[in-house]
């Protein structure tokens, strides 16, 4: 009598377990005559979107549009700050804040670090960053929003990466500081 190899008979077993196992459940019958039991629908829900958090913009100042150590340092630095408006080209915004820090006490120092922010309505901010091109700023668009900064043929300080004075222009708001690395260093009111 020829022996037939074991493993295909195993695996086919192997296999119709498996698919057996795939089934799921079986169907009610109707034969017991019972209806079968409904079963109530899954309710799902959509999350609704937070709204943003509304900043009273008289709550923004200086000392703490940037974090408490980055004011610590220009403190022991002997820096100290000059609260202005928000500008933006020729826009005066007096909800905003500017804020430019420096030794005072040192004679006519363009050594200055600029930090400023300003809650800013879509069509304005359109308008501004319009402005700030005919100008000849140049416009980046980014995950993070739209970056004007300063023509890099006329600056006259670069950060690291070559950017002088730039706004970022986001949803509702828009920053501004000495270069487009130190707008990081701000705290975005609301966020």
């Amino acid at each position: 009598m020829p022996r037939r190899p074991l493993l295909p008979a195993v695996a086919l077993v192997g296999s119709v377990l498996i698919l057996a196992g795939c089934a799921g459940e079986q169907a009610p019958s109707l034969e017991s005559g019972s209806p079968p039991t409904p079963t109530a629908p899954v309710e799902t829900t959509t999350p609704t979107p937070e709204p943003a958090p509304t900043v009273d913009p008289a709550s923004v100042t200086c000392e703490n549009l940037i974090p408490a150590s980055v004011v610590e340092a220009f403190g022991e630095s002997g820096w100290t700050y000059q609260e202005d408006v928000f500008r933006v080209g020729a826009q005066e915004i007096e909800d905003g804040i500017w804020c430019t820090w420096g030794d005072a006490q040192s004679p006519a120092s363009d050594n200055v670090q600029i930090y400023g922010w300003t809650p800013l309505e879509p069509g304005l901010a359109a308008d501004a960053q319009d402005e700030l091109a005919d100008q000849g700023w140049v416009r980046e668009d980014s995950t993070e929003g739209v970056y004007v900064t300063e023509n890099p043929d006329t600056l006259v300080s670069a950060d690291a990466e070559g950017y002088g004075m730039t706004y970022l222009f986001g949803d509702g708001w828009v920053t501004v500081s000495h270069g487009k690395s130190s707008l990081l260093v701000i705290e975005r009111p609301g966020v």
